[in-house]
């Protein structure tokens, strides 16, 4: 079943434009402020405002990619990527059917969704403690290992 029509809320009425790129860009600047002066993280929720179509694609465009993306598989695909603009994140959550469940711009030095769990890297230090543990796996040849 395609979910993209209940999935994408951007509330529009016939074909004029919102007026909220420019509005929407200005919060974005005002939160990068924010972020270099006390460190406050921001999230904006691109599915929450009302845009018309295309609009959302012109604030896409305007802040554009930077050097850094990520692709993140759990429950779904997510991609993630820095804008032009250092600091300022686009956060991307994808269903099975591939259509657009969530979007968001993320003021912050790194997402959220990016950063290590505690929980996470606890059950990976014991996983390296039990594998240093055996030396002799350590010590194994490659072709031990696969006799």
């Amino acid at each position: 079943m395609n979910t993209s029509a209940t999935a994408h809320f951007n509330i529009h009425y016939g074909d004029e434009l919102t007026q909220n790129v420019s509005p929407l860009l200005h919060e974005v600047k005002h939160a990068l402020d924010s972020l270099i002066e006390t460190g406050k993280t921001s999230i904006i929720d691109l599915r929450s405002i009302p845009l018309a179509p295309g609009e959302e694609d012109k604030i896409l465009q305007i802040l554009g990619r930077g050097e850094v993306q990520a692709q993140l598989y759990a429950l779904g695909q997510s991609e993630i990527f820095e804008t032009q603009y250092t600091g300022v994140w686009i956060v991307t959550h994808y269903n099975d059917e591939k259509d657009i469940i969530s979007r968001f711009i993320e003021v912050t030095t790194m997402p959220e969704i990016l950063c290590s769990q505690t929980e996470d890297m606890m059950a990976a230090y014991s996983r390296l403690a039990l594998y240093l543990a055996d030396e002799q796996k350590i010590n194994e040849s490659p072709s031990e290992k696969s006799a």
